[in-house]
């Protein structure tokens, strides 16, 4: 009779010990594979999350002071290419691309005075314009747009150079950045931010955008930055790239922005 109990006990106490292992292994298994879930944030923390690891800054109140900061560094910023009309301007932004704005300076008094109009341009040969324009580089595609804009600008506007984004777009050899410079320098006209090479670096830099497409990089910084500070923004941060931020050693000691800047490369910092 005893061994008949002692038999079913251990039996009994067998076979909780095989389902209590069982079961053990079994949700190993299943957490092998399967992350617990978080507790799901509140959807202002989601969006501020998001942005941080997208490495973005786009507090308010630090955008603001990242303008304060420029506006008395660069309080006299404006556009360093050298002209008298908005075509001379139009025709100096085309010759700026891949080409500094120094050298842009050293070509365009003797080709204006060759070609003093927009006419003159269209009445011109290519290896004309090309001999003049050589030492700015891409010379051969360069005096292409400069002949095609001036001659549909004579054909189509009278000879005056337009004052809104879509008609300058319909002129050979003009994108967003060249029409953002004439419609703001020569006409005061904000529809956009000019992003040139300075501005994307710097924008990267600075954490306002992560995109690589000049026109994404203009509407995000069109999105945190008020309009009527466009224009301003664009020449004071060329100028801040050209004097301190620059590509290969940033003067981050030196840099009036330095506090509000996170950027993996920095050679210096405070924070």
């Amino acid at each position: 009779m005893a061994q008949k109990k002692i038999t079913k006990k251990a039996a009994k106490k067998l076979a909780e010990k095989t389902v209590k292992k069982s079961t053990t292994k079994a949700v190993r298994s299943a957490a092998r594979g399967t992350r617990i879930p978080k507790k799901a944030a509140a959807p202002g923390k989601k969006a501020a999350a998001a942005k941080k690891e997208a490495g973005l800054e786009l507090d308010p109140a630090r955008i603001a002071e990242l303008l304060r900061r420029l506006r008395a560094a660069y309080p006299n910023a404006e556009c360093a290419l050298l002209h008298r009309t908005p075509w001379e301007l139009l025709v100096a932004t085309i010759l700026s691309a891949q080409c500094t704005d120094a050298r842009v300076n050293l070509v365009t008094p003797s080709l204006f005075r060759k070609f003093p109009t927009p006419q003159a341009f269209a009445d011109a040969s290519l290896v004309a314009i090309e001999e003049e324009i050589r030492s700015t580089g891409f010379y051969h595609n360069k005096a292409k747009s400069i002949s095609g804009a001036a001659t549909r600008l004579v054909e189509e506007f009278g000879g005056v150079v337009p004052q809104t984004m879509e008609e300058l777009l319909t002129l050979p050899g003009v994108a967003r950045k060249t029409g953002n410079v004439v419609l703001g320098v020569a006409f005061k006209i904000a529809v956009g931010v000019v992003v040139d090479t300075h501005v994307l670096r710097l924008s990267h830099r600075l954490g306002l955008t992560r995109a690589e497409d000049p026109k994404k990089v203009e509407e995000d910084l069109m999105r945190v930055i008020p309009q009527e500070r466009w224009i301003a923004f664009s020449h004071e941060l060329i100028h801040h790239g050209r004097q301190i931020c620059v590509a290969r050693k940033p003067r981050c000691v030196d840099c009036s922005l330095e506090t509000l800047c996170h950027a993996a490369d920095k050679t210096w910092s405070s924070v």
